[in-house]
């Protein structure tokens, strides 16, 4: 660990700092960590309005699919003329929610905003390894949202293969519109995201190891840094994985290549590829995708740690299980991707083996799911709007999961394949536990970030309107799912067989409208708060880990004088002094980071 050469940049740092900035340099081209997480946060927030209203566009359509609405033709152009929506941009609102809700909202907005945020303030770092790494690698995200949202406005539409992107549907530029020029779009889009996710990546991994500040061994970490930490190092092992998947596919298209294609027929005639596969993409694609999954829940997974043990007022239940639990996680989901594939044709025997290391990663997400009960019991619970979409989080991620031991099952897999099962077993699991991390991390940390607090009894009504109807859009979905219902199809009114499910989808619908507008109170929340909301306090969650500990007016160097030096674990709250008759620190539950030893208490977690 290089700390010891630490204090010199940190000198520097503090030297330099009666520089004033320009507001192109403090709000645009910054390379303080602080200000790259609110970029990444504020444009994070508007893709998912984006692909939020894609989702109730195909809300509208699968509820009401004989009907016209004035809507689609002011969204959707030529595609939506009369009010009646184009099949093939169903495809293509499919393909572009999935890809910006996945990519551009879960992993850039969730992780890109509090690993930029959180690493130097809860190491005790003054910023980055490299904040100009650190600058490149926003502005290229930035570039990607708007290479990505672009694409819809080309002539043939945008991409429209689904957010994977099989092929050959996106290998053959004539195909379909959406396999020509935004299907390109597509492709460039990912590859200038996937530079900016390795660029942060890699800044988060030797900032953690060679910036911390004394004292701060690996297990006195907090464990949304061992989230951080382990969610960088699955992005730099998969990403370029799917980098040279989405090279290989940019060549069939454009060069003549056969990696993917072989033996193809459009319209009677014969095409020349032979000799690739679109098998081998799947595998390319799943290895970057599963990992994908827990890249977007471990950070989720990491703040809820955080946030449950701050709220209980207790130490968090089993801290050195929970790291193990995170790294088990981290190695099993890069060997589970065929999961994914049990449909294509795979040899039984393999399929068994994926079955096998799925079923085994439920193990430590049960690690997981049973520390926060077990931190959650009979605490002295602080019910704030980041906690109540922590153990929200919790719910979500257990019933999600449950559904995840069928969909693992190969044998079950078959019968639910591309149904709507699926849809709502990975938007539970996923989308809404990944989300309910981010909105619980965006009201925990608002008063770092903004130096302002969020109205509290606006952050109840967001909850609650958005965790009923969660379970009102996703639970349904469950049984339509298992009815037979395919996924990706614009109406069903033309198969009799599902017409007792039309009443089922106009629920859901309606469900998922209701849910949608409740986000409103947030983004009210969180503007109007910027600006007017209550000026907050240097620690007014009573916190012990480091960021709370620097001003409430941000600095370019996070402390105006030394690091605090770290001498405990991060958890020690409602700490008792070993006769157990008063607090550690008398009349005050909490004892942070930064506070020695003291004589009449004992150390835990070393």
């Amino acid at each position: 660990m290089s700390v010891a050469a630490q204090p010199l940049a940190n000198d520097h740092a503090h030297e330099e700092g009666h520089h004033e900035p320009t507001f192109i340099e403090k709000y645009i081209f910054s390379t303080d960590h602080k200000m790259i997480a609110k970029q990444y946060l504020i444009t994070g927030l508007i893709m998912g309005v984006i692909g939020i209203s894609m989702s109730m566009l195909m809300r509208l359509q699968l509820a009401w699919p004989n009907e016209s609405f004035w809507i689609y033709e002011v969204l959707l152009g030529k595609f939506g003329e009369g009010g009646v929506m184009d099949p093939s941009i169903y495809l293509a609102l499919s393909t572009i929610h999935g890809t910006i809700m996945v990519f551009y909202v879960l992993t850039a907005g969730l992780s890109g905003t509090f690993s930029n945020l959180l690493i130097p303030l809860q190491i005790g770092a003054r910023d980055m390894a490299s904040g100009f790494m650190n600058m490149i690698s926003y502005w290229l995200f930035f570039i990607s949202s708007i290479v990505i949202v672009s694409s819809f406005f080309v002539e043939a539409g945008p991409a429209s293969a689904g957010w994977t992107v099989y092929p050959p549907l996106s290998a053959l530029p004539q195909a379909i519109g959406g396999s020509g020029l935004g299907m390109t779009l597509w492709l460039v889009a990912i590859t200038i995201f996937i530079a900016s996710s390795l660029l942060g990546s890699l800044n988060y991994i030797v900032t953690v190891l060679n910036l911390r500040t004394e004292g701060m061994s690996m297990t006195r970490l907090p464990l949304t840094i061992w989230a951080f930490f382990v969610t960088a190092i699955i992005g730099v092992v998969s990403f370029p994985v799917l980098l040279a998947a989405g090279l290989l596919l940019l060549m069939d298209r454009s060069f003549g290549t056969s990696f993917f294609l072989s033996d193809i027929y459009i319209q009677g005639e014969v095409l020349s590829y032979q000799g690739g596969s679109p098998v081998l993409y799947e595998h390319l694609f799943w290895f970057l995708g599963h990992p994908e999954v827990y890249i977007v829940l471990l950070p989720a997974l990491g703040i809820t740690s955080e946030i449950i043990a701050t709220n209980s007022r207790k130490p968090i239940f089993g801290y050195r299980a929970m790291i193990a639990s995170i790294l088990a996680i981290a190695f099993l989901s890069t060997v589970v991707w065929g999961h994914h594939m049990f449909v294509s044709g795979m040899n039984p025997f393999l399929g068994s083996v994926f079955t096998f290391t799925t079923l085994l990663i439920a193990i430590p997400s049960g690690v997981k799911a049973f520390n926060y009960i077990t931190t959650l019991w009979k605490g002295n619970l602080q019910l704030n709007p980041a906690m109540l979409f922590s153990i929200g989080l919790v719910s979500t991620f257990v019933t999600g999961g449950l559904t995840g031991i069928i969909l693992g099952d190969s044998t079950l897999d078959i019968n639910v394949h591309d149904t709507y099962f699926v849809i709502a077993h990975f938007h539970l699991v996923m989308g809404i536990s990944a989300l309910y991390g981010l909105l619980a991390g965006v009201y925990h940390w608002f008063p770092k970030m903004f130096g302002r607090m969020m109205n509290k009894n606006l952050g109840y009504i967001h909850f609650w309107i958005t965790a009923v109807g969660a379970y009102g859009i996703f639970f349904p979905m469950h049984f339509i799912g298992m009815a037979g219902l395919p996924r990706r199809y614009y109406k069903f009114t033309e198969f009799p067989y599902f017409d007792d499910l039309a009443d089922t989808n106009i629920l859901i619908s309606v469900f998922a409208f209701i849910t949608a507008s409740a986000q409103l109170f947030f983004v009210y929340n969180f503007i109007h708060s910027i600006f007017y909301g209550k000026k907050a306090e240097q620690n007014p969650w009573k916190s012990n880990t480091l960021e709370w500990t620097t001003p409430v007016k941000h600095i370019h160097g996070n402390w105006p004088g030394e690091i605090p030096k770290v001498y405990r674990w991060p958890y020690d709250y409602s700490k008792m002094n070993k006769d157990e008759t008063e607090y550690v620190i008398p009349g005050q539950d909490f004892v942070p980071q930064n506070v020695p030893i003291q004589e009449n208490e004992e150390e835990l977690n070393e």
